[in-house]
């Protein structure tokens, strides 16, 4: 070989050496460029999961608020169909009571006249009947026909009271009692002890026991008894009073044209 040629030779292999080197050092900084790169794409990425986490729990909770308030919406429709179904119920409640108000005052202008009608009847039938307790009956029926003229009292409280008359008139027919008043004779008053049996029978004795009485209806006068009645009036007022026990009493009792 020739000098030129080993020259030659050793340059070659110098440069081959170099150009090694040089690819070594190439390699190796692709390598470390290769590893950031692969470093900030593993950052990236960590990142971008971190965000895509971020917004699936945001999404998560975006679909439970969702869930939630269609479920208060249902709920609410739900409601507001209950609340309106007493809304209806309620109308219908105050449409039923504007009608039976309307009705009440047609009532009342049959009511009104039929109570003074039997408040009439009612003192006629007074001063027909056996004199029982007419000091008594009498104010009732003043205090009736009082609160028909003030103001302030319902109509159906009226006419509670009147029909309360009326069955007070209606006890008197069943009623065994005996009681204190007046009685006139023969132009006098006299205090006496009344007693009747229901509408029966009706008499009267003196404070002092000595004298005795009966209603005789057909003449609407008293007349005087004869005193063997003196006695069994005496236990019939105590019977009546409760202050003897009940027994069996003669009392006088006047049948159409009879004496006793």
């Amino acid at each position: 070989m020739s000098k030129i040629s080993k020259k030659s030779l050793i340059a070659s292999s110098i440069v081959g050496a170099l150009a090694l080197a040089g690819s070594n050092f190439a390699s190796a900084a692709s390598l470390n460029e290769l590893q950031n790169g692969e470093a900030t794409i593993v950052k990236a990425s960590a990142k971008s999961q971190e965000k895509i986490n971020s917004i699936y729990e945001q999404t998560q909770e975006l679909l439970a608020e969702y869930r939630t308030v269609v479920d208060e919406t249902e709920n609410l429709k739900v409601y507001n169909d209950h609340v309106q179904r007493l809304v209806n119920d309620q109308q219908a409640g105050i449409d039923s009571l504007e009608r039976q108000i309307g009705t009440i005052q047609e009532t009342k202008k049959g009511v009104v006249p039929l109570m003074y009608k039997m408040i009439d009847s009612l003192e006629e039938f007074i001063a027909l009947d056996i004199p029982v307790n007419l000091k008594d009956r009498t104010e009732r029926l003043e205090r009736l026909k009082d609160v028909m003229s003030r103001q302030g009292i319902s109509v159906a409280e009226q006419f509670r009271l009147v029909l309360e008359a009326y069955e007070i008139e209606t006890d008197y027919g069943s009623m065994f009692s005996a009681y204190q008043g007046d009685l006139e004779f023969e132009g006098k008053n006299i205090t006496v002890d009344f007693v009747h049996m229901g509408r029966t029978v009706l008499v009267a004795q003196s404070l002092d026991l000595k004298n005795a009485w009966i209603w005789e209806h057909s003449s609407r006068e008293w007349k005087a008894l004869e005193d063997e009645y003196l006695s069994p009036i005496t236990k019939a007022i105590r019977m009546a009073r409760k202050q003897t026990a009940p027994d069996l009493v003669k009392l006088p009792v006047y049948a159409a044209g009879a004496g006793e």
